[in-house]
């Protein structure tokens, strides 16, 4: 009968680590862990003894002391991290722009895209915000905000 018992701990535990590694944030594993591993201590006091059951107590309470101990660690997120960094700007010479420039839009606007100036590319926008087809020729009619606005050629 101590096989049950030492099987709903695994369990419990195995829950655990799916709750911590693979779906965080959801709580159906670790709502599922923490039954498993209560139905575990209620098993070995109901059907092994008080013994039993006060041991299994504390192996659970161990388990998931030493679990929580494992998740705060500093180092153990550092595995599971991302390590390069994003240093590229959208837009980072829009200075350089001035009113009155003119382009050619490279994606269609729909209201925003990109087009290409002298300058470079820029991501854009449609003064009205109507859709602009690729390839079609717009003016810089103002820049607020650090966007540039566009309106097109007829």
């Amino acid at each position: 009968m101590w096989w049950i018992t030492v099987s709903l701990i695994l369990l419990g535990i195995v829950l655990m680590l799916i709750e911590m590694l693979l779906i965080p944030g959801v709580g159906i594993a670790g709502f599922l862990s923490l039954a498993s591993m209560g139905a575990s201590c209620w098993y070995a006091f109901t059907y092994c003894g008080r013994t039993a059951g006060i041991i299994t107590v504390a192996v659970v309470v161990l388990s998931l002391l030493a679990m929580l101990m494992v998740i705060l660690r500093e180092k153990t997120w550092k595995k599971f991290e991302l390590g390069t960094e994003i240093d590229s700007k959208v837009n980072g010479e829009v200075s350089s722009l001035l009113p009155g420039e003119r382009g050619k839009t490279l994606t269609r606007l729909a209201p925003m895209g990109s087009a290409q100036f002298v300058k470079g590319t820029f991501e854009v926008k449609s003064h009205d915000n109507s859709m602009v087809s690729p390839g079609v020729e717009v003016e810089v009619l103002k820049i607020e905000d650090n966007k540039v606005i566009v309106k097109p050629l007829n």
